[in-house]
């Protein structure tokens, strides 16, 4: 069997899985398209929730942006894993306590203004919108390749398949959609990098193989690459290069961020009690390492035989032959089909016949005597990494394909949540609850509806011209829910005092801060190749990235706040009565009544 058909069987049996749950799951009323009727178990719902959470950025992205840069994006790691630990104690079982279906129905009831509601509305709908179009990308990089279709119509494919489970199915649907879609993206991931690790390492975990000895030199698996890479002019992998003020902005960016995710957040009320809530999240945090912890390995691995396949041979010494490159005529299968979809490019500046790779900004000092006229591989989309591993190491044909429909499980898992948590606050916080509060449960159901189909097509849309990697585009949803959502409802559950004036504009002073900032640098936030936090403007606020401002709008979120409440009256009485009741431990078994 052909590896094109072998693909097509794999990731159509995939698909006829998830459409067939829907089926099975679908929602019947507003509550199970809202929060499953709260019905599900913490351990489904940790697993659901690692699917929604483990996105095209944690599966396809992440290990390339680490590959391509080592240990300067560990950040990506530190921060989206530290963010479920701040979710688990600080924010879902309170949430699921005050007993509401969406983060804007929180925000309007607690701080009991409708047009608290709508300025969180507004925020929601910016942080999803900007978060699915990396999920869209995502799946357009796998369909390119595995189904050998163009972008533009796995794009298609993707979001009709997104649009029946997600929109026949609610919450319910996609609850168990996503449960089986976090068995297949984790094996998907974990197999190839078993293998990988076994072929560098004979370890059979990756975990393991990253710390281990590399069989061919006899040298730790990090000093080699270290060593192969500083050969080429790069940077040593394992060193610290970045801006470390930038390290920790950024890391503290994504931890919030998390934290304030709206889609992520929406999976603590499908619960039947408070409970319940953080033991969703501490099973999520395990499923997630599952797959954080092999990261690394995958992005390591990768690199170094990415060079050793364009460098085959070694002098004496066990350093690269030079001299020796791959040559064009005789590039591996895998190059010839990244490159038939515009994603890899090699262009042979010195029209010597053989593929040079290095450095050019600091070339080995070997490269005028050789000849060499720059680096020849000109394009490597850096979401290409994983799903290319398996043919990298020339794995089973059945890995291919089973990496393939991990890639796409991973971007349509999160992306139907994103669409989910877009629909019902359109559907729920602005037509039920501020346009049309007399609408019929048949009515609100079906508006859901409509909304999320129009949110599908404007995140194909979208998704057709990303601003970046699918990593990197996360990353800018990340700092605007950082931003606005976080510190809203942190002091909507511990600041008693806190009223409508100072949370209102806390929120507006958060996103209109951080967009104005992130779209004043966007030229300089994405810089393909390179580590994020690195290569600073003069122009940067105090040396402040982009990518970091997230936090920088939090405490301006908070600051703003506060002194605004300093001049207003404080949350009536009842309010108050309300935040004391939702942080109590009694009543741990059910949600507040109001």
């Amino acid at each position: 069997m052909d590896q094109f058909t072998l693909n097509l069987l794999v990731v159509g049996a995939s698909f006829a899985l998830y459409v067939g749950i829907a089926i099975w799951a679908r929602a019947g009323s507003t509550s199970d398209c809202y929060a499953a009727s709260r019905g599900v178990n913490p351990i489904v719902n940790g697993a659901a929730t690692a699917a929604d959470w483990m996105s095209a950025a944690s599966f396809i992205s992440m290990a390339g942006l680490i590959a391509f840069v080592g240990y300067g994006n560990s950040t990506f790691l530190m921060g989206w894993t530290g963010g479920y630990v701040l979710l688990a104690l600080l924010l879902a079982p309170y949430l699921r306590k005050f007993g509401r279906f969406t983060v804007p129905d929180f925000i309007g009831d607690r701080f009991y203004s409708q047009t608290a509601r709508l300025v969180a509305v507004i925020c929601l709908l910016v942080i999803s919108i900007t978060y699915v179009i990396g999920q869209m990308t995502g799946a357009g990089v796998a369909f390119s390749r595995f189904l050998e279709v163009t972008s533009t119509t796995g794009l298609l494919i993707a979001s009709t398949v997104v649009f029946i489970y997600a929109v026949l199915g609610g919450m319910k649907g996609i609850t168990y959609t996503q449960l089986a879609q976090y068995i297949v993206l984790i094996v998907a991931y974990t197999i190839p990098a078993v293998f990988i690790s076994l072929q560098l390492t004979g370890q059979f975990l990756p975990q393991i193989g990253l710390w281990s000895t590399h069989t061919e030199s006899g040298l730790p698996l990090l000093t080699k690459l270290d060593q192969v890479l500083v050969e080429l002019g790069f940077r040593d992998y394992t060193g610290h290069h970045g801006s470390t003020f930038n390290m920790v902005l950024f890391t503290m960016s994504l931890m919030i961020g998390t934290a304030g995710l709206p889609h992520v957040i929406i999976r603590f009320f499908t619960v039947p009690k408070v409970s319940d809530a953080r033991k969703s999240a501490g099973w999520a945090l395990i499923f997630i390492a599952l797959l954080y912890t092999v990261a690394p390995a995958v992005g390591s691995m990768a690199r170094l035989n990415i060079i050793t396949t364009i460098y085959p041979h070694t002098t004496e010494t066990g350093a690269l032959d030079l001299e020796r490159p791959l040559s064009y005529a005789e590039r591996p299968q895998w190059m010839i089909n990244w490159e038939q979809t515009g994603l890899l490019r090699f262009d042979d500046l010195n029209e010597d016949g053989q593929i040079q790779y290095y450095n050019a900004a600091n070339p080995p000092a070997a490269a005028e005597e050789l000849g060499w006229a720059g680096n020849e591989m000109v394009t490597f989309n850096q979401d290409i990494l994983v799903l290319a591993n398996p043919e990298i190491a020339q794995l089973p044909g059945w890995v291919i394909a089973l990496i393939a429909a991990g890639g796409l499980a991973a971007a349509l898992s999160t992306a139907a949540g994103l669409l989910l948590a877009i629909s019902s606050a359109i559907s729920h916080d602005l037509i039920k609850s501020m346009i049309n509060p007399g609408i019929s449960e048949k009515g609100e159901l079906l508006a859901a509806r409509i909304s999320m189909a129009f949110a599908i097509a404007l995140a194909t849309w979208l998704g057709l011209n990303p601003p970046g990697f699918a990593a990197q585009v996360v990353a800018l949803a990340f700092g605007l829910a950082a931003a606005t959502l976080f510190p809203a409802i942190m002091m909507g559950i511990f600041s008693t005092k806190m009223n409508t004036a100072g949370a209102v504009t806390g929120m507006m002073v958060g996103l209109l801060s951080t967009c104005l900032y992130i779209f004043t640098y966007l030229g300089w936030f994405f810089i393909p190749g390179t580590a994020m936090l690195e290569n600073v403007p003069a122009n940067w606020l105090f040396g402040i990235s982009p990518l970091s401002f997230g936090t920088v709008g939090a405490i301006l979120n908070f600051a703003a706040a506060y002194l605004v409440l300093s001049f207003t009256k404080p949350a009536p009485q009842e309010v108050r009565d309300l935040v004391e009741s939702i942080r109590v431990p009694r009543g741990a078994g059910g949600a507040v009544a109001h």
